[in-house]
């Protein structure tokens, strides 16, 4: 009678330690699996401590941002997400403006108005001149162009 009480006890200690003894998932393999999930953005990063993800790193948008979160509490073992990332800015928009003055580039116009073929552009930033223009032509637009003294001019039109 006293072997069977003793394997009796002994058949419920090791059941209860078989249940309480519940398969721990290691941080190194919870970080694997962070790891992949959030390669998916290359500019954030997961770093797990003792079954919590500290997510970390710049996010497009704040949609993204929540779904890495979710992908990453679904993760069998992960405690809780450390949300420590931000929303990338929008990009200020880009202004652009021509180097060359408008008031410039009219004196320009006006000073080869008599030569039809030429047109004044601003091409790159800079005051540009395009078209067909014979030897002579070319001689004065060059000369009303330099006494404008408006700097920076490019020649670039054809002489025949």
């Amino acid at each position: 009678m006293k072997k069977t009480i003793a394997m009796a006890a002994l058949a419920l200690a090791v059941s209860f330690g078989a249940i309480s003894c519940k398969k721990k998932v290691s941080d190194a393999d919870l970080q694997t699996q962070a790891t992949t999930i959030v390669t998916s953005n290359p500019n954030a990063s997961v770093e797990v401590k003792d079954g919590v993800a500290h997510l970390s790193g710049t996010f497009a948008d704040q949609a993204s941002k929540d779904a890495m979160i979710t992908q990453l509490k679904a993760i069998s073992g992960v405690k809780d997400v450390m949300d420590m990332s931000t929303i990338a800015a929008a990009p200020a928009p880009v202004e652009t403006t021509t180097a060359v003055d408008p008031a410039v580039q009219q004196k320009v116009q006006d000073a080869v108005k008599d030569f039809p073929s030429v047109k004044v552009e601003v091409v790159n930033g800079e005051l540009t001149l395009t078209g067909n223009v014979s030897p002579e032509q070319a001689k004065k637009i060059k000369q009303s162009v330099d006494a404008l003294k408006v700097g920076k001019v490019n020649f670039n039109y054809t002489v025949k």
